[in-house]
C-alpha cells in the first residue's frame, strides 16, 4: 500500500449503503483540499436519471457496466494528478473488475458499520433501489462484507461522520 496514494491521488470509500461514504467523503475532500466525487451522482448526471430509474429501466447488469466506466474515468483522473476522494456506490467494490482496478490503482477504505446502524440510517430513504426490501438488504450486506474486507483499510463507520473522518486522517495513507 505505501506509495499508492502518492502515485495516484485517489482515495476511494467503499461500504454498504448507509455507511456514510458521501458524508465522510466530503469531509475528507475538504481536509485534503481535493475534489469530492459521489460516483452515483456522476452516473445520474451522465444518464439523466436517478439510480433507481436506471435499475428499473435497464437492470442491474447494465447499471454495473455504466458504473464501471464511470469509475475508470475517476481513476484515470487521479492518475493524471487530479486528486479526488470518491464515494463508491454500495455494490461497486463487490464487483471483481472494479475491486481489482481499485486495489491496484487507488487507496480503498471500507466504512464498516453494523447492519442495525445501516438499516436505521436508510429506513426512510426511497432513492435506494436495493434498500426497499429488508430481507434483500440483509442478504446483500452479508454477501458484500467479504469483498469490502479486501480494502486497504477498515474503519468503524458507526460513529458520527466527523469522528470517522478524523480516524481516517490518522491512518498511514501516505
Amino acid at each position: 500500500m505505501p506509495g499508492k496514494l502518492a502515485r495516484a491521488p485517489g482515495l476511494f470509500l467503499a461500504g454498504f449503503m448507509g455507511s456514510g461514504k458521501t458524508t465522510v467523503g466530503r469531509l475528507l475532500a475538504d481536509e485534503f483540499g481535493w475534489q469530492f466525487v459521489d460516483l452515483d451522482e456522476v452516473i445520474e448526471k451522465a444518464e439523466g436519471a436517478p439510480i433507481g430509474d436506471i435499475f428499473a429501466k435497464h437492470g442491474e447488469p447494465e447499471f454495473r457496466r455504466i458504473e464501471h466506466e464511470a469509475l475508470r474515468a475517476e481513476i484515470r483522473a487521479a492518475e493524471r494528478g487530479q486528486p479526488r476522494v470518491v464515494a463508491l456506490g454500495g455494490g461497486a467494490f463487490a464487483e471483481a473488475r472494479n475491486r481489482n482496478m481499485l486495489l491496484t490503482m487507488g487507496t480503498v477504505i471500507w466504512l464498516d458499520a453494523p447492519i442495525d446502524v445501516l438499516l436505521a440510517r436508510v429506513e426512510n430513504e426511497t432513492h435506494r433501489p436495493l434498500a426497499r426490501d429488508k430481507k434483500r438488504f440483509m442478504e446483500l450486506y452479508e454477501a458484500r462484507r467479504e469483498f469490502y474486507a479486501e480494502a486497504d483499510f477498515r474503519v468503524d463507520a458507526a460513529m458520527e461522520p466527523r469522528a470517522v473522518a478524523d480516524h481516517i486522517l490518522e491512518l498511514p495513507l501516505w
